[in-house]
């Protein structure tokens, strides 16, 4: 990956602008580093049945595992240039496919079946990263990148001809946009109660917006969120009190409820990606950074559902 950070910024530790987020650190906080090898890594998701991790290796179309007891391990491979992950309430893995341009699912059985891969007989550009509100619908990005090149998906022309968020009703096949204003949609998450989604914009604006979720399917009041740099926000999560912690050049930024930057987790790494809580506590914050995979035991817990 093409470094744009000189080695001097490329630091480990803690940058604290509130005391909020110096009570999230534990006196032993300590960043672990669990993998290196990866020439990409994102999407990572906790599995609880199982305990373990899923995340993506996107350039070598791969998807890696990781347990404490088995250590790090190849789940899926290829895998359809798999990027963002989440489970469905069923416990499920859903994935969002570069190369298949697809929103698939993979069953008990280990069957990997298609949701969706289309919008009115047009072609998705490239699903990018998802979540799954707690009435079971599916909500992703559909920026771009995987068909820019050969390198993260195979490079086509866009089809449907912009970058639209989308929510999935996965029983019907009913699929609706939701947002249509991004120059590049990416990361995205709701709230602890599902009032709010946020949405990151990794094009021009490298912000991260949040929008009100009314009778629970539309997106309304767009309002700007937080302005993450160096670099620009991709994934991200909620924690229980509403805390989001999103992704930067320089690691996991964590801010407020109303946008006031807190602190962050320095990861030395050229570019983090994305990050999800896990643990059986959802105390771990498991972080998805360039060649590796981290994680960090804080005094926050996970609010995302499921």
């Amino acid at each position: 990956m093409t470094t744009y950070r000189p080695a001097e910024e490329v630091r480990e530790g803690f940058e604290i602008f509130d005391d909020r987020f110096r009570a999230m650190l534990p006196d032993n906080a300590r960043l672990v580093k669990h993998f290196t090898g990866t020439e990409w890594a994102e999407g990572p998701v906790y599995v609880p049945d199982g305990d373990y991790l899923l995340w993506s290796d996107i350039p070598n179309d791969r998807m890696m595992r990781w347990s404490e007891a088995d250590g790090a391990t190849v789940f899926r491979q290829p895998c359809g240039y798999t990027n963002g992950h989440t489970l469905d309430l069923q416990g499920r893995l859903v994935s969002c496919e570069h190369g298949g341009r697809r929103i698939s699912r993979t069953e008990a059985d280990g069957t990997v079946v298609t949701l969706v891969d289309s919008y009115q007989g047009k072609r998705l550009n490239s699903p990018n990263d998802i979540v799954v509100k707690s009435d079971g619908s599916i909500w992703f990005t559909d920026p771009p990148y995987g068909i820019l090149s050969d390198r993260e998906g195979h490079k086509a022309e866009s089809e449907i001809g912009a970058n639209y968020v989308f929510r999935l009703e996965p029983d019907s096949g009913d699929l609706e946009i939701v947002g249509d204003d991004f120059d590049r949609p990416n990361g995205l998450c709701f709230s602890p109660d599902e009032s709010l989604m946020y949405i990151s914009d990794t094009g021009e604006p490298g912000h991260i917006r949040v929008f009100d979720v009314a009778d629970g399917r539309r997106l309304t009041n767009s309002r700007v969120f937080a302005v993450v740099r160096p670099g620009k926000p991709d994934g991200f999560r909620c924690d229980v009190n509403g805390n989001i912690f999103t992704s930067a050049w320089d690691g996991i930024q964590v801010y407020s409820p109303q946008g006031e930057l807190l602190g962050k987790i320095l990861v030395p790494e050229q570019r983090t990606a994305n990050c999800c809580f896990g643990g059986p506590d959802k105390h771990r914050l498991y972080i998805a950074a360039d060649h590796s995979m981290y994680s960090i035991v804080l005094n926050a817990q996970g609010g995302q559902t499921p």
